[in-house]
């Protein structure tokens, strides 16, 4: 065989090796890790450098628009058909609308939810949505502060410019959930969008943030059982939806809990306590605001099993232990931080929870 030949062959192979080292070596990326308690006790976060970058462009907040006029009339002077931001004035009212627009509908403006033509019209659907999330949001940032804190949040926190947010969520019947005399395998190995990848069961949203019905905690109190007793399923259902939180949240466990001791209150992080609001919060903003809306949305937005849309904690996290980095949307919003007035025949939302989470001897 001539040489050339051997050479060429020798060189291909080598070129192949090369590539095959480097693929190698793209996946052992030096990871970020950050202790969240003594160094030992396995309360560390690990971050993927790619990961983080990739979130970078979604996390951003766009530029606020102009500062409002102090000298304008009250907005219930200057617009027909307000029932939402009577509390503001004209020019506040026109610049949270040209907000909105960057943050929900950049390319269709204010058509998206306005007849050019006449502005005051209800005959588009997203008019009467937006309302009801104008007041939702008054409501995160005014009742929920045991969850967002200072930080708050803004149409932009969940939309990033998007009519339709991601993370949000519908009922779901995974196929072959029944199984007749072989009994129901509670949606177990047919992972669904909200667990991927897992064989455990692919909806624990509908179970765990729409009702507290069905307790999140199942571990036991005591060494050995005694009276009541939580199933295997009941563990896989919670397990699941921690799964789910971790994902949307882009952390492990011991963001949340100390391994060592997973159920007590007192050796595990602030985080849970925040975790546990949040768990709440969403239960309201589901059964209060979006399960409400319902009716009024067109089939395209109905979900499989003919649900409307609901809110998770991946609707506002994606991936980001807190949404825009920590980055508080409400500075220059601080309109979208008044409960505001509520519109007639509109129930106004129940309380939220005690201001501080139950000890180890809690249920949900």
């Amino acid at each position: 065989m001539p040489r050339c030949v051997i050479a060429s062959w020798v060189r291909t192979a080598a070129a192949v090796a090369g590539a095959v080292v480097a693929l190698g070596l793209a996946g052992c990326e030096r990871k970020l890790t950050e202790q969240g308690g003594y160094r030992g006790t396995g309360q560390v976060q690990v971050k993927s450098p790619t990961t983080v970058a990739a979130l970078h462009e979604l996390n951003r907040i766009p530029p606020p628009e102009e500062a409002a006029d102090l000298e304008s009339p009250p907005s219930t002077e200057v617009f027909t058909n307000l029932k939402v931001l009577q509390d503001l004035s004209a020019t506040e009212v026109s610049r949270l609308m040209q907000a909105l627009s960057t943050w929900v509908s950049p390319v269709e403006g204010c058509d998206f939810c306005h007849n050019p033509d006449v502005l005051e019209s209800d005959e588009k659907y997203p008019k009467l949505v937006a309302r009801r999330m104008l007041e939702m949001t008054r409501r995160i940032n005014t009742e929920w502060k045991s969850h967002v804190g200072e930080t708050g949040v803004t149409c932009w926190t969940c939309h990033r410019g998007q009519a339709v947010p991601s993370g949000d969520w519908f009922n779901s019947n995974p196929p072959g959930a029944g199984l007749g005399a072989l009994g129901n395998r509670d949606g177990q190995n047919a992972p669904g969008a909200n667990v991927v990848g897992s064989a455990l069961p692919g909806d624990p949203l509908s179970l765990f943030l729409v009702t507290d019905q069905a307790s999140v905690r199942i571990q036991g109190n005591t060494a050995l059982r005694s009276g009541g007793h939580d199933s295997i399923k009941a563990a896989e259902r919670t397990y699941s939806l921690m799964l789910y939180m971790s994902k949307s949240l882009g952390v492990n466990c011991t963001y949340c809990h100390s391994t060592r001791a997973l159920a007590s209150w007192q050796e595990s992080t602030p985080q849970r306590s925040k975790a546990w609001y949040g768990i709440r919060m969403v239960r309201e903003l589901n059964t209060d605001y979006l399960i409400p809306l319902e009716p009024m949305l067109p089939a395209h937005r109905m979900g499989p099993l003919g649900d409307g849309p609901k809110v998770g904690c991946e609707t506002c996290h994606k991936g980001t232990f807190k949404p825009l980095n920590g980055v508080s949307p409400l500075t220059d919003y601080m309109a979208l931080s008044g409960i505001g007035k509520v519109p007639p025949g509109v129930p106004t939302p129940a309380e939220p929870e005690p201001e501080a989470p139950p000890g180890p001897q809690a249920r949900k």
